[in-house]
């Protein structure tokens, strides 16, 4: 044992998986004071007489997994005590249950539903104002769709939210309107959401307070081995709270705030403010839409079939997005100079193109090293793009469950196999030297690293498809944007993402080595124990 290393509280023999270069596989991690004292052969770990010793076994070690773009607290808000109701495919098995649900839950009194799916569930009703006028004549009713980028609103709640047709559209959104000009009862983009909403409730209604089932949310991550994540619209209430320890839940899990854009173009927050725990990281912009809604800005024309009708599009290219250069220039301008790293979703080719010549513009008059700027989802992302964002220094994260979910939507419904196929196309990131990660997007789709691993390293869809093999990843590359690189993304890779001496304790434990399974089977391993800075926050004592 070396001298100047103090005795461990705990070490873990066996297989480890270091997700560090300098040693990728090793033997042994001790832990000590929440911190990675040593890691190696069992033989060389600090050991004393108050040292634990746990044999591993069949068991595997891996850096905890990192949530780069989730939702932590829109989810508590949404499903923590029950005032949405829950019409998801995920908690659904057919349009009958989604029908019956937002039948029940409006003879209970609620006004929001959350989750509509016409791509899972396809003899939907077509959605729009008279659909829901006739399921709730007399009272509000908002229901937003799964991608949380759309939602329909029936004429009682227009008219107490006095949604008309001289009201403006807010930043980033529209409100959707007939040849006449009177709203037709779709909110498009997360501020008209926000409008159409916050009188009723979450899910992105302004809240003044914490959601008490924010702890449940935040440990249901842990248990499926997430140690950190980032909360993708975090707003200014919810910060403030989640920055005073003092109100914030019991931790399980490591959080980096991202709160969206504000129409004066200003935070009342400070990069950087927190602690190691939770800390503000950045702002959260929206350049375009949802595939599922048809309101991404591609140069590609869609499919002509029912569903690219019934969403709106039919056989053409739509260019549309939330900003026009000037104003998206406007806002990125308006923080990054002062320290803030811009997170911005952009799905569709022309979106990114147009996030692309932003972020070069800015970094050109306000150079900064290790900006680490980065662009969300990334849907229809070229390969030129990925080598012109690695150029800027730009990384990407990547919404996997695309092509699981909606593989055969995207190929068959919606663009073909030329463009749907390539969708989320992780390998083309990575050969371009961009450091990426891999997320969910909950509560779009529930949080799951392992399947993500699972899925980028197999590219099969739901139904066994595969899509664009060639943009498998390796496990190796995988792993690594569930940890390391994801950490990397949320400017903490520091502290945490790989087991190397002096990062905190941040793991996770399998129940296999994940390099001796098939990349299927990776999806099926158990998460057994996961550790908070060396304290274990989930699973049975080891």
């Amino acid at each position: 044992m070396a001298q100047d290393i103090p005795s461990a509280d705990l070490v873990l023999t066996g297989t480890v998986i270091t997700v560090d270069e300098a040693r990728p596989r090793v033997e042994a991690v001790a832990i000590g004071a929440g911190r990675i004292l040593a890691v190696g052969s069992a033989a060389d770990m600090p050991v004393g007489p108050t040292t634990r010793v746990v044999e591993l076994g069949e068991r595997c070690v891996l850096p905890g997994f990192v949530e780069a773009h989730g939702h932590a607290v829109a989810e508590a808000l949404l499903f923590g005590k029950g005032s949405v109701v829950d019409i998801r495919a995920a908690s659904m098995d057919s349009a009958e249950a989604v029908l019956a649900a937002i039948r029940a839950g409006v003879a209970n009194g609620r006004e929001l539903m959350y989750g509509w799916d016409p791509l899972s569930f396809p003899d939907l009703p077509l959605a729009g104002q008279d659909f829901l006028d006739r399921l709730a004549p007399d009272r509000p009713l908002v229901v937003v769709h799964h991608s949380g980028h759309l939602a329909w609103y029936n004429r009682e709640s227009g008219r107490r939210h006095g949604i008309d047709r001289h009201t403006p559209d807010p930043p980033g959104g529209r409100y959707g309107r007939d040849a006449h000009g009177e709203p037709d009862g779709a909110a498009y983009g997360i501020e008209a959401i926000t409008e159409i909403t916050s009188p009723t409730g979450p899910p992105v209604g302004r809240r003044d307070a914490l959601p008490p089932g924010l702890a449940d949310t935040l440990a249901r991550m842990s248990a499926v081995g997430l140690t950190m994540a980032g909360e993708m619209a975090c707003l200014p209430p919810w910060r403030d709270a989640l920055l005073d320890p003092a109100r914030r839940p019991a931790p399980s899990t490591r959080l980096r705030l991202y709160e969206p854009a504000s129409a004066v173009l200003r935070s009342t927050g400070r990069p950087d403010a927190g602690d190691d725990l939770i800390r503000q990281n950045g702002i959260k912009v929206w350049v375009d839409g949802s595939p599922w809604a048809g309101t991404i800005a591609v140069s590609f024309p869609y499919l002509d079939t029912e569903l690219t009708h019934r969403l709106g599009r039919g056989k053409r290219p739509h260019a549309s997005t939330n900003y026009t250069w000037d104003q998206l220039a406007e806002v990125v301008e308006a923080y990054f100079p002062h320290g803030w790293q811009l997170a911005c979703h952009a799905h569709g080719d022309l979106a990114i193109d147009m996030i692309l010549d932003v972020y070069e513009s800015v970094l050109s008059r306000y150079p900064r090293p290790d900006h680490r700027l980065r662009i969300e989802h990334v849907g229809a992302m070229r390969p030129d793009q990925f080598r012109r964002a690695a150029a800027l220094g730009v990384t990407a994260s990547v919404f996997m469950d695309h092509v699981y979910f909606w593989g055969e939507v995207l190929t068959d419904e919606l663009f073909g196999p030329k463009y749907g196929a390539r969708w989320a196309a992780a390998g083309s990131a990575v050969a371009a030297g961009m450091r990426i990660s891999l997320h969910n997007d909950p509560p779009s789709t529930p949080e799951n690293p392992l399947h993500n691993i699972t899925v980028a390293t197999t590219r099969r869809s739901r139904r066994g498809r595969v899509l664009a093999p060639e943009e498998r990843l390796t496990v190796t590359q995988a792993i690594r944007a569930q940890t390391l690189d994801a950490a990397y993304q949320l400017r903490a890779d520091d502290i945490t993402g790989s087991i190397s001496p002096g990062k905190y304790a941040d793991l996770v434990v399998l129940s296999a080595d994940p390099y001796t399974v098939a990349p299927s089977e990776i999806t099926d391993l158990d998460v057994l124990a996961t550790f908070l800075a060396g304290e274990q926050t989930h699973g049975d004592p080891l």
